[in-house]
């Protein structure tokens, strides 16, 4: 072989080589651009997997919360609603492997609402109404699968509040429940209806007063201010919140026991029963214990602090068939959750989880007397307690906190007859004595009924022309003020 067949083989070899070597910087680079090819795709939270149309959704599959939003002015609303939701279902603050599409579609939360407020859609105008380190506010309505939490009401606010409620900016303001969810709670057991059969009053306003003072007394003194009260005409007696259970100077049994011979004693004057709701708050362990001690000693009604003991452990008591008497709940600690108008949740909200768990009578704050509830936010409950809601019965809703026979007028043109209205010192300030107060109350009532003046029916009625020389009639004598008594 001579040299130039050497040469020949030799540039063969590196002509194929080369072939082969631009073949595979070709075949690396198709490569690369395929891979590249492949991660240029919408990101998942984008998708609508997770953000459904309201329409594209299976409703009685969903527990739909609505929410109050605040974000930083350049933050991304829609990545934050889907955080949100994530978070409080399927997945964490970052994708972890076995959260799967197919997991997503079944277990994880829907965002089915997004609107921001004002409904900003111009970039320009974002520029010019919000400061650069100002916030934009949205309300978000998220749908969590029922599937993940059925039948179980501390899951429910696990899955609904749960680590966000940590979030600034974040107010749980309503949660939208299928007949799915709705259908394996009882609800209230008498309910509005049931607590009327018992007290024999059709259609008017009831009454209500609480024991004053509020702990610290004997069952003797208690029964004593008992019986005044219930002579007068007042229909539902009940322990304040401060004296739950036994306590040493105090027992269930005793009170009860005095209460209810008052109570017989009142209806010979009357002609009309009275309840007596005994706080049997105490630690849950020992809340069916209490109940039934109330019940074998004749007792008629239960108070619980609803968020003392837990909206489960009020289900517990209304779904036992042993507690045969009606529930009486009491919203103390609710502040907590709903005073801020950018954290926790909406009073609508814990209307409607005490409605669910069984509640017969609910505890609520109107604007006028002692607190500072919005008059809008006082409808709205009044409406939460008593419209339909499936198959669960209304919940008589129960207004106390500065009230007084010249508020009556408001509190009927307001909320209608279905209400009771809940009164401390209007009774037990009253100069002619407690009987009196309670008979003012019952007259103020009756001249409401038979569309009469208060001070019209005083003329007749010493007892409610001395209340209303006390404190006058709402809207015609005095501030508002002068009514936190």
């Amino acid at each position: 072989m001579n040299i130039f067949s050497v040469l020949k083989i030799i540039a063969n070899g590196i002509i194929v080589k080369s072939s082969k070597a631009r073949q595979q910087k070709t075949n690396k680079q198709k490569k690369n651009h395929r891979e590249e090819f492949t991660m240029i795709k919408q990101n998942r939270m984008y998708g609508t997997l997770l953000n459904p149309l309201y329409e594209g959704c299976n409703l009685d599959e969903l527990c739909v919360a609505t929410y109050l939003v605040g974000a930083k002015k350049e933050e991304e609303i829609v990545i934050k609603a889907q955080s949100i939701g994530i978070e409080q279902t399927t997945g964490s603050w970052v994708d972890v492997p076995e959260e799967t599409d197919e997991v997503r579609a079944k277990y994880a939360s829907k965002v089915i609402g997004i609107y921001e407020v004002p409904a900003y859609e111009n970039q320009t105008n974002v520029d010019l109404d919000v400061a650069p380190d100002g916030m934009r506010f949205y309300i978000l309505r998220i749908g969590y699968p029922v599937v993940n939490i059925k039948n179980n009401i501390p899951l429910l606010l696990a899955t609904i509040t749960g680590n966000i409620m940590s979030m600034p900016y974040l107010k749980l303001l309503d949660i939208d429940f299928p007949e799915s969810f709705v259908k394996d709670f009882q609800g209230p057991k008498f309910g509005i209806e049931g607590i009327r059969e018992y007290l024999g009053a059709k259609d008017r306003p009831l009454l209500n007063n609480m024991i004053k003072p509020c702990t610290g007394y004997t069952p003797e003194v208690g029964a004593k201010l008992f019986f005044e009260a219930a002579a007068g005409g007042v229909d539902i007696i009940k322990d304040d919140e401060l004296i739950g259970g036994d306590r040493e100077f105090n027992k269930i049994e005793d009170r009860v026991k005095a209460n209810m011979e008052a109570a017989r004693k009142a209806q010979e004057i009357k002609g009309e029963p009275t309840l007596y709701a005994c706080n049997i708050t105490d630690d849950v362990s020992k809340l069916k214990e209490n109940a039934m001690k109330v019940i074998k000693n004749g007792g008629n009604c239960i108070m619980v602090d609803v968020h003392g003991v837990g909206y489960a452990a009020v289900r517990m008591l209304a779904e036992d068939p042993e507690i045969t008497v009606p529930i009486l709940g009491h919203s103390c600690f609710n502040g907590a959750f709903t005073c801020s108008p950018y954290q926790g949740m909406s009073s609508k909200v814990v209307n409607k989880l005490a409605r669910l768990s069984g509640c017969d009578i609910y505890l609520t704050q109107p604007p006028y007397g002692k607190f500072d509830n919005t008059f809008d936010n006082y409808i709205i409950n009044m409406i939460t307690s008593k419209a339909k809601m499936y198959d669960v019965k209304p919940m008589l809703p129960f207004v106390g906190g500065g009230v007084v026979p010249g508020l009556v007028p408001k509190f009927m043109n307001d909320a209608g007859n279905d209400v009771l209205l809940g009164v401390g010192a209007g009774i037990h300030a009253h100069p002619m004595g407690p009987r009196a107060g309670a008979i003012a109350f019952r007259a103020a009532i009756d001249a409401c009924m038979n569309d009469i003046p208060l001070r019209e029916k005083a003329k007749e009625c010493k007892e409610l022309e001395v209340s209303i020389q006390k404190w006058g009639i709402y809207g015609e004598d005095h501030s508002k003020d002068l009514y936190a008594i």
